[in-house]
């Protein structure tokens, strides 16, 4: 056998085993930093030094937690120089001084956390045996959260409470002892308690409640009418948006700032359904002053049984092609 028959061989059978878990290595990435391009291109390296090492794995921990050991190890590298990535609610309390219109951070200045499009990591249709990445370790309020802690309790938490590593397999993925993981944890759930994150009352964006919510959203906005927005929103709502520092708490306060900066006239928006973090989402589009409707970012909605909690607006235009949608909407 030629040397590149056998390589190509070697090559077929790594992404035999390895292909499988790319998905999940993609959310354990984006837990890890905050970004979804950044996740993405985390893994591409994840697999790029697992195809150089492939000859000298040796089976000793399963190609998972194989995998998982040089994925984490990639995300604690590339955070080392990097600051945090934060929402606005991360930065300051709810902005409470004179009436306004929000002003944009400086470009640069703070790094803004980015949704996951959900589609990212769905399985394929033809793959019942296909591992889906559970929703609720990929919400908002969690990531956001999570980016708060220390690296490396960052990673002791999710290997332990989202993949459900052992501490002995953890300390092994960390090049560390179980007794350093196991203190690691303790802190690292200790802090998480302190940022408060989503409670767990959020609806599944495939219930009708909560696509009844969203769709409530999208025609206030493309109605120009504040009247759904009391429908839809809670008393207690937030509503924040990159990049802006300010941030709203009350419904009373997300409504106002939204009549009187951000809704303009009917038809100035267009949204279109989507899911991001396990969480209702829509692609935003904003109509420029030749009337065309150009991608203006996302909105993920926190929906409960009660209305919606919170609303995360990404000014990012670039993020509408993530998600899959056009730059510039038809007529």
């Amino acid at each position: 056998m030629t040397s590149h028959l056998r390589a190509a061989l070697d090559h077929d059978r790594f992404t035999a085993e390895t292909e499988r878990f790319r998905r999940e290595l993609l959310a354990h990435c984006y837990r890890m930093v905050g970004s979804a391009h950044d996740a993405e291109d985390l893994v591409q390296e994840t697999y790029l030094r697992a195809w150089r090492s492939y000859s000298g794995f040796e089976g000793r921990a399963s190609i998972r937690s194989w995998l998982y050991k040089i994925a984490t190890n990639v995300c604690l590298t590339a955070l080392e120089p990097r600051p945090i990535r934060v929402l606005p609610s991360g930065l300051t309390g709810p902005y409470d001084g004179p009436d306004r219109p929000p002003s944009p951070v400086a470009p640069g200045e703070v790094s803004w956390l980015e949704p996951l499009p959900d589609a990212w990591i769905a399985p394929p249709a033809d793959d019942p045996a296909a591992v889906i990445v559970g929703r609720e370790s990929l919400r908002l309020a969690l990531i956001a959260s999570l980016q708060h802690l220390p690296a490396r309790q960052r990673a002791i938490l999710i290997l332990r409470e989202v993949l459900a590593f052992s501490a002995a397999e953890t300390a092994e993925i960390l090049n560390t002892t179980t007794a350093a993981v196991k203190s690691g944890l303790q802190r690292a759930r200790a802090r998480l308690d302190e940022l408060e994150p989503e409670p767990a009352e959020l609806l599944e964006p495939t219930d009708q409640r909560a696509r009844a919510l969203l769709d409530g959203y999208i025609a206030a906005f493309e109605r120009s009418d504040v009247g759904l927005l009391e429908q839809v929103l809670r008393a207690d709502a937030t509503l924040e948006a990159t990049p802006f520092r300010d941030w709203q708490s009350g419904r009373a306060m997300c409504i106002h700032m939204l009549d009187a900066y951000v809704l303009g006239t009917p038809g100035d928006w267009r949204m279109i359904a989507t899911t991001a973090n396990g969480q209702p989402a829509a692609v935003v589009y904003h109509r420029d002053v030749d009337g065309a409707l150009r991608a203006d970012g996302a909105v993920v909605l926190a929906a409960t049984a009660t209305g919606v909690s919170r609303v995360i607006k990404f000014h990012d235009p670039a993020l509408v092609a993530a998600f899959g949608f056009p730059d510039v909407l038809a007529y």
